[in-house]
C-alpha cells in the first residue's frame, strides 16, 4: 500500500508542505458566456501553466498560473480566431492571461475562498473564487497529486473586453457576465 505525505488540519487530509506544478493535461480552465440572450457558449483555455505552493500554515497557500490567450478553444474554428483578435483577448499584443493569489480563507470542510489578482489584456481587478479542495492522491507512476475545483464570474468589460452587437430583436449578442469554471490537478514537485 503506497503511503501518501499527507496531515490533518481542521479535520481536512491536506498534502505536507511544498510545491505543486498544474498538469496541464488534466486541467481545464473553462467559461460559459450568455449568447443571443437565450443560451450560452462554453469554451476553454488549453495551455495552462502554474504553481502552487502549499505552505506550513495551509492559509499562507498560494497559486500563480499563467494562460496562453491564443489557446482559446470554443469547438467553432472562426469563432475562436474573432476571440482572438482585437474585439476579444487581442491575444498577439496580450498573449498571457495570469492569476496571483493573494489570499486564502477556509469556508468549510473542503470549501475555501481564494482571493487574487486576476490579469486579462492590460487590466488586473481582484477576484474571488469558490474553491473546493478534491484531495490529495498519487497516480499510477508513484506521483503525488492533488485535485481543485475553482468557480468565479467576472464582468468582462471590467477587463476592456467590451465587443457586442445589438440585436434586432432587443438585447445583445453576448452578456457581460464570464462565468469561470476551473477543474484541475497538480503534481507534486518538491
Amino acid at each position: 500500500m503506497t503511503t501518501l505525505n499527507t496531515r490533518t488540519w481542521n479535520g481536512l487530509t491536506i498534502p505536507a508542505a511544498g510545491t505543486y506544478a498544474i498538469d496541464a493535461a488534466h486541467t481545464r480552465v473553462g467559461f460559459v458566456i450568455r449568447h443571443m440572450v437565450v443560451s450560452k457558449v462554453r469554451g476553454s483555455f488549453k495551455d495552462v501553466a502554474g504553481e502552487i505552493v502549499v505552505a506550513e500554515d495551509p492559509l499562507a497557500s498560494s497559486v500563480n498560473a499563467v494562460i496562453q490567450a491564443a489557446s482559446i478553444d470554443t469547438g467553432v474554428a472562426d469563432r475562436d480566431t474573432h476571440l482572438r483578435t482585437g474585439d476579444f483577448l487581442e491575444a498577439e499584443k496580450y498573449p498571457e492571461l495570469s492569476f496571483r493569489s493573494t489570499s486564502l480563507k477556509a469556508v468549510s470542510g473542503e470549501d475555501f475562498t481564494l482571493v487574487g489578482e486576476l490579469t486579462i489584456k492590460d487590466v488586473t481587478k481582484t477576484v474571488e473564487l469558490a474553491l473546493e479542495f478534491g484531495g490529495v492522491n498519487k497516480n499510477p507512476w508513484g506521483q503525488e497529486i492533488i485535485g481543485f475545483t475553482a468557480t468565479t464570474e467576472i464582468d468582462r468589460e471590467d477587463f476592456n473586453v467590451t465587443w457586442n452587437q445589438q440585436l434586432e430583436t432587443g438585447g445583445v449578442l453576448l452578456g457581460k457576465t464570464l462565468k469561470i469554471e476551473i477543474e484541475g490537478e497538480a503534481t507534486r514537485q518538491a
